[in-house]
């Protein structure tokens, strides 16, 4: 690894400050798309939903991997074009919205285990991050940062049913693994949540797959 755990913060730092007020703006649209799905009323709310998910991977791949994280690590090339991908694949999505994805609050494990990780990446990954002694400011935040982002993804897509929901999860998952090996090393602790989440969407794909047979 190119770079160490002092610098690794250092960027998030500078990042932060050079963004702000983006973070609220983030927490607004998380919280916009979440209120889409819960108030079950918005003929348009997968629309919703994908528009701001498109909007949150851009913007990591551009302005947090491309612009900031690539000077210390040249692989977060790579990371930004991964992240542009899913960022114009939700686009996509929010564009011609298929009928057969349809996001929906059920009484079965997925839909628990989706809400679940949308609360940790909003409240108690800062809350962990402001214990391990970052500071909130210092470390990674919602919706403007990799991994709580893509733990926030995965809470949606614990809530989405339909056949495609395989293709959007292909580069989470891949990112679950990437920014689980970094946690790992960098020994960033709330981080360790993006390790579970990959692997609760991992069983949820396979059940899904059973029972969306693949024409």
């Amino acid at each position: 690894m190119p770079f160490g755990v002092e610098q690794f913060f250092a960027v998030f730092t500078a990042y932060n400050r050079a963004i702000w007020p983006t973070q609220i703006v983030a927490y607004a649209l998380g919280a916009f798309a979440l209120g889409a799905i819960l108030s079950g009323r918005s003929p348009a709310r997968e629309r919703i939903v994908f528009a701001v998910l498109s909007f949150l991977w851009a913007w990591n791949g551009v302005a947090y991997q491309l612009l900031f994280f690539s000077p210390v690590n040249p692989v977060a090339k790579v990371f930004a074009g991964l992240f542009i991908a899913q960022a114009a694949l939700f686009a996509m999505y929010a564009v011609i919205g298929p009928p057969e994805l349809r996001f929906e609050l059920r009484s079965g494990w997925q839909s628990i285990a989706g809400l679940a990780l949308i609360l940790y990446s909003s409240l108690v990954y800062e809350i962990l991050g402001i214990a391990a002694g970052h500071g909130l400011m210092n470390g990674p935040l919602f919706g403007v940062a990799p991994c709580p982002s893509t733990i926030f993804t995965i809470g949606l897509l614990l809530l989405l049913r339909g056949r495609s929901v395989m293709q959007l999860s292909v580069i989470p998952v891949i990112w679950a693994l990437i920014g689980t090996g970094a946690a790992l090393m960098l020994q960033v602790r709330e981080d360790f949540g993006l390790a579970i989440a990959g692997l609760i969407l991992r069983v949820s794909l396979t059940s899904d797959w059973l029972r969306y047979p693949q024409s």
